[in-house]
């Protein structure tokens, strides 16, 4: 992997043309199988797919009362990929966990009532894994060659790749199109305001949990039902079941769909 790069090839950032002076700008070369990772608090993320193997992030800043320099970009390249945090000044009082940029779950982020925003585009070459995470904002990441994470809080979700597409936000729709039928482990989706879709290839094997308050569920997949499937809360086999598929929201519908 190279190092940051502040001046890129410009055919990377032809859609960015018209970004001013202060914008931050990096590329680098990834492997596949590693995993190009953006970290936010607040703003929005879109990921799109990329040929070659250099990857490319833009981070637009913009505030209408706080000064959008003293969120910095940080990169931190590791054995894994790359991780891209907004890291936002720490506490002004000099309270809680000081703000760090580190790849996974690790590290701290928040903003302390600072409105800056950073919205960030992503090109994400074929077969790198890209890991999208904020609070305040819709995460898009749809088409992309391999494995794909969108967590938010705030926010709607789209995402969708040829591997193993995880997602979850607390206020907003969230959509989901998996491009594997072997994936490990159990898998979730939940929301609370929000609708759930989740699409699976036409093999896929899972014991199905759905639940919602106020909203429906339908499924295209024939399954086999577990005690009772109502319009409330739903237990089914698909295929040959084992692993776990659990979708819950409070206020909206739950979507269960073949991938095309």
């Amino acid at each position: 992997m190279q190092k940051q790069a502040l001046v890129v090839a410009a055919a990377l950032f032809a859609p960015f043309a018209q970004a001013a002076s202060e914008d931050f700008r990096w590329a680098g070369r990834l492997k596949p199988g590693q995993t190009l990772e953006v970290k936010g608090v607040n703003g929005s993320i879109l990921a799109e797919s990329g040929a070659g193997d250099e990857g490319a992030v833009l981070a637009e800043k913009r505030a209408h009362r706080d000064d959008p320099a003293e969120v910095e970009i940080q990169v931190v390249e590791h054995a894994g990929g790359v991780t891209i945090c907004a890291v936002y000044p720490s506490s002004r009082w000099g309270l809680g966990r000081g703000n760090r940029c580190e790849p996974g779950e690790g590290g701290h982020l928040g903003a302390e009532r600072n409105d800056v925003e950073v919205d960030f585009r992503v090109r994400v070459p074929e077969g790198v894994h890209f890991a999208g995470r904020t609070v305040n904002g819709g995460i898009s990441a749809e088409d992309l060659g391999a494995d794909v994470l969108a967590n938010t809080v705030n926010g709607s979700v789209r995402a969708s790749g040829r591997g193993v597409v995880r997602g979850e936000t607390v206020n907003g729709s969230l959509f989901a199109s998996l491009g594997r039928a072997d994936w490990t482990g159990d898998l979730s989706y939940s929301t609370v305001n929000g609708s759930i879709t989740v699409e699976l290839p036409e093999d896929a094997d899972a014991e199905v949990r759905a639940s919602t308050v106020n909203g429906g569920i339908s499924a295209d997949f024939p399954l086999s039902v577990k005690g009772k499937w109502g319009p409330k809360s739903a237990r089914g086999t698909l295929g040959r079941g084992g692993r776990q598929l659990a979708l819950e929201t409070v206020n909206g519908a739950i979507k269960l769909r073949t991938r095309s």
